[in-house]
């Protein structure tokens, strides 16, 4: 359980995490479960952030800045650059080969940086327009969990788009351990939020998470690293866009 914790701090975030050893990708698959308890850390962080920022005299949208520069510190833009990579490459037109070139290219093209902007705002908006401090934390810390519960998902239901990617060197987590992860993912949602505002939520992720899932799939031929970023992207702008629906 520690190790696993390890691994998915170790993938997930920037944080300083001691060890002997400096954990193998090919374990990542087995701590998958533990994706959502990296996210809820790593929402509550960002919830810090807002509430610091809040506390200080700042109004609702400074405070969301605070708290998304957070994210994106903590993880390493990690999922971004999924984001970006995955948008250039479905720019490149129905060749597969130089979509998945595209991918791996560590420059940004235009359609990279329109959809780092749109999802940026997105979030920006999102959050900033749900004001009170409470709610938005309860939000970050679940929106955080949920996203990446979807992750292992992906990973069971679809294959890797190559055979020697990130996505195929780490393997796929057992189906057992990806069901783990929903449920802790969605038990977060819960314990932050209104019972029926984080289901309808909750609904609305999985809905938005598992199209875009397999749209990207049948693109590619399978995932890859970046495109489980982008998906953690587009899956929780899907759930803050319900949270706001819903206030």
């Amino acid at each position: 359980m520690l190790h696993d914790l390890k691994v998915a701090l170790t993938f997930l975030t920037r944080l300083p995490v001691r060890g002997d050893a400096a954990p193998s990708l090919r374990d990542l698959a087995a701590a998958a479960h533990l994706f959502p308890l990296v996210g809820a850390l790593v929402g509550a962080l960002a919830a810090f952030a807002y509430w610091t920022a809040i506390l200080i005299g700042l109004p609702s949208l400074p405070a969301s800045i605070a708290a998304l520069v957070t994210l994106v510190m903590v993880t390493g833009a990690l999922h971004e650059d999924g984001l970006a990579d995955t948008a250039d490459a479905l720019g490149a037109g129905e060749d597969r080969e130089r979509a998945l070139a595209i991918m791996r290219d560590s420059r940004i093209g235009t359609y990279g940086t329109i959809a780092l902007v749109l999802a940026l705002l997105a979030r920006l908006i999102a959050l900033a327009g749900l004001w009170e401090p409470t709610k938005v934390a309860a939000v970050l810390i679940s929106v955080s969990a949920l996203s990446r519960a979807a992750l292992p998902v992906v990973m069971v239901v679809h294959l890797p788009a190559r055979h020697d990617g990130l996505a195929a060197t780490a393997g796929r987590p057992p189906p057992l351990r990806a069901a783990v992860g929903c449920a802790l993912g969605l038990l977060v949602a819960l314990a932050c939020l209104p019972t029926p505002q984080a289901l309808v939520a909750a609904l609305t992720l999985a809905a938005v998470a598992g199209l875009v899932a397999w749209r990207l799939a049948r693109r590619f031929g399978g995932y890859t690293g970046d495109t489980l970023g982008a998906l953690q992207q587009i899956a929780e702008i899907a759930f803050l866009m319900a949270i706001v629906a819903q206030a």
